[in-house]
């Protein structure tokens, strides 16, 4: 591992222990999605720590946040702001929208309505957003964790194909670990003090911004040899004509699931990429764009389960 991205990985995992107790994998996956430049799904119940986990991302890493609590009646200009009347000058000002930051939040998207979902998908795609015909640039940095809550489904807008496809990852936030006392630790801590609505009074140490360009630049030279984009295409095209799959990983996720993978090679200390990176990165990568045949829901079958299988079934490169 190059000394960027150590510096990167350690800063962001010491950070991030000292608010958040387990879910080592949703880290690494959160780091991935910003070294990466993409967007993630955070998938999970309330109260497992998810806006917190990227409201502790945006302090550690110096980086400007910003929440959007999505609901029924949320309309385009509540997220990317609107032109507004200036009495004094006699012109129209915009008044920036929370997409105007470098880490967005945006809680419950699966309740934001469909019109507003589009707006958002500009914002993602493009790093853009347009009001009144004027086109408005957003910051570099610019990343958004979407929260989604799998099991409460009334009064909500599933989000189109072509939505999910934008974001790079879905990760999966489960309860504490029994077996490892995680939840008792947790308790500890906030019987210690702990008050994760007084993040900002917290002594976290900020990293400086050049190491991230560094570290993106670090993973964007993780080696591929050649076998292993046949690889990664033959698990994407597997995707497209298996069984109990209705609509497989799109070209864009193909793309994805390399970029992942590559982060995850660098994470471990690797300036190359391995099979193995692959198998690691894909649940996260193609869970949320491969959609079910009805009869394979019906039979209780997971996105997790038939990636599983379908990776078994695709040949290794040796």
């Amino acid at each position: 591992m190059t000394s960027s991205l150590e510096t990167v990985v350690n800063h962001v995992r010491r950070g991030l222990e000292r608010t958040i107790v387990g879910h080592a994998e949703a880290v690494d996956l959160l780091l991935v999605t910003l070294l990466c430049g993409g967007h993630a799904l955070v998938e999970g119940v309330p109260g497992l720590g998810k806006t917190l986990a990227v409201r502790t991302l945006a302090r550690i890493l110096g980086l400007r946040f910003q929440r959007v609590q999505c609901t029924p009646d949320l309309m385009p200009a509540d997220i990317i702001g609107s032109n507004v009347f200036n009495m004094t000058s006699s012109t129209f000002a915009l008044r920036q929208g929370p997409v105007f930051a470098d880490l967005l939040i945006v809680d419950e998207v699966n309740r934001m309505p469909p019109r507003t979902q589009a707006a958002l998908l500009e914002a993602m795609e493009e790093r853009q957003v347009t009001v009144d015909g004027t086109t408005h640039r957003l910051s570099p940095e610019f990343a958004v964790f979407a929260t989604e809550n799998p099991v409460e489904f009334e009064g909500t807008y599933p989000l189109p194909e072509a939505e999910l496809d934008r974001f790079l990852l879905k990760i999966r936030l489960d309860y504490p670990d029994r077996s490892r006392g995680e939840e008792e630790r947790m308790l500890a801590r906030h019987h210690e003090g702990f008050d994760m609505r007084a993040l900002e009074s917290m002594d976290l140490e900020v990293l400086d911004a050049a190491e991230m360009v560094r570290a993106r630049a670090d993973v964007a030279a993780v080696r591929v040899e050649g076998p292993l984009f046949q690889y990664i295409a033959a698990v994407a095209r597997r995707s497209r004509d298996w069984p109990s799959i209705a609509l497989g990983a799109s070209p864009r996720g193909s793309v994805h699931l390399m970029q992942a993978s590559k982060a995850l090679a660098a994470l471990d200390g690797r300036a190359y990429l391995l099979p193995d990176d692959v198998k690691r990165a894909a649940p996260a990568v193609l869970r949320h764009r491969v959609v079910l045949k009805a009869e394979a829901e019906l039979e209780g079958v997971t996105p997790d389960q038939v990636i599983a299988d379908l990776l078994a079934a695709v040949e290794v490169p040796k």
